[in-house]
């Protein structure tokens, strides 16, 4: 087991990664002031709650907990004003009060619509995030929760740090193959933005990382999360250093917007759009051979690396200018500088956005 902390004075938190904490998760609840005198509401999906739904109800339960599970339909369309206005109706119905706490049991969807639900209900409750995918790593640290829009992914939502990141990493058993190579997307962008020796590891032991090997995962997990603590305690609500977690999802999010979110997974957008910001960079001049390692790199974990879909550059370009970072109507996107290091870059013009998109496509 290892434990690291997201520093956020008495907001602080820990995140611990290891195998088997279900078991004990009464005793970690107990650490954070979460008794069994406080109900429970338990957010999980379809896929998920099959394998570990009763592992986390059954110790709950025997200690005493208040508990209720609701399963939400796995997939990116959860993460909708529908689902949270669901959510909320069920806690009202449970007696859920301002004492009460949710656990978000599940990857990226469950965690951001779970803690959107902890966010706004009655102005805020404790949540914890108990993630079962490799891509969770990610979102399960940092308190950004949200809900998508068809007219663009995430624009809606808060920040609310959970109280606890309990990560077993016994749920990537059970994980399949294109969910933990999506996953891996986002381990390497913390290596691509942050530490150039990481992403020499990752593409070192990609293949015993890729057939689940234990201690290679926890030591992938608790690297990428020390990335993203570290960025969060500097910048906690994104009004500079914490935009370059951003790496890839600028064209990445247009990408899984402009196709309904069901051409890739988001991972697989995000490492798209890693290769373009990297060719982005290229052109601006910010990197040199950067887009060729990125590219090799992600393809060593079975991602895709250029756009094979004929979309419309239009589109694309209009949700780009959508994009959070965007300002006053110019293009804002996180460029690498070389390999562990980035700048968020604004003002990119248009003709060199065009150009990038047209060299990922002939990729």
């Amino acid at each position: 087991m290892r434990t690291l902390e997201v520093a956020l004075g008495d907001r602080s938190y820990p995140i611990v990664v290891g195998s088997g904490l279900y078991a004990d998760l009464p005793r970690w609840l107990q650490q954070r002031q979460i008794t069994p005198a406080h109900s429970l509401l338990v957010v999980t999906d379809s896929s998920v709650a099959p394998h570990y739904g009763k592992r986390v109800l059954t110790p709950l339960e025997s200690a005493g907990y208040r508990v209720r599970m609701i399963v939400v339909p796995a997939g990116e369309a959860s993460k909708s004003l529908d689902q949270l206005s669901r959510l909320v109706e069920e806690a009202i119905r449970f007696g859920m009060d301002r004492d009460s706490a949710v656990l978000a049991l599940g990857g990226g969807v469950v965690g951001d619509l779970a803690g959107f639900l902890a966010a706004v209900y009655m102005r805020g409750i404790r949540f914890v995030q108990l993630p079962t995918t490799l891509l969770a790593h990610d979102s399960s640290v940092g308190g950004k929760t949200g809900v998508n829009h068809s007219l663009g992914k995430n624009m809606i939502g808060a920040f609310h740090q959970p109280e606890l990141v309990l990560f077993d990493v016994d749920t990537l058993a059970t994980l399949p193959e294109r969910e933990l190579a999506s996953g891996f997307a986002e381990v390497i962008k913390h290596a691509l933005i942050a530490d150039a020796d990481f992403a020499m590891w990752l593409a070192q032991h990609h293949e015993a990382l890729l057939q689940r090997d234990p201690a290679l995962l926890t030591e992938a997990i608790v690297r990428g999360c020390a990335i993203k603590a570290q960025v969060v305690a500097r910048d906690e609500r994104e009004s500079g250093l914490r935009a370059i977690l951003n790496y890839g999802h600028t064209i990445g999010h247009a990408l899984e917007a402009v196709t309904g979110y069901r051409r890739w997974t988001h991972g697989e957008a995000v490492a798209i759009g890693m290769v373009g910001e990297a060719i982005l960079g290229e052109l601006l001049g910010t990197a040199r051979d950067v887009a060729g390692f990125t590219r090799r790199l992600l393809a060593l974990y079975g991602l895709p690396v250029s756009l094979d879909e004929p979309l419309s550059d239009e589109e694309l370009l209009t949700l780009m200018r959508r994009d959070k970072k965007a300002r006053q109507g110019e293009y804002v996107f996180v460029l690498p500088k070389g390999i562990g290091t980035v700048e968020v870059k604004k003002g990119v013009e248009e003709r060199v956005i065009r150009e990038a998109l047209r060299r990922l496509k002939e990729e």
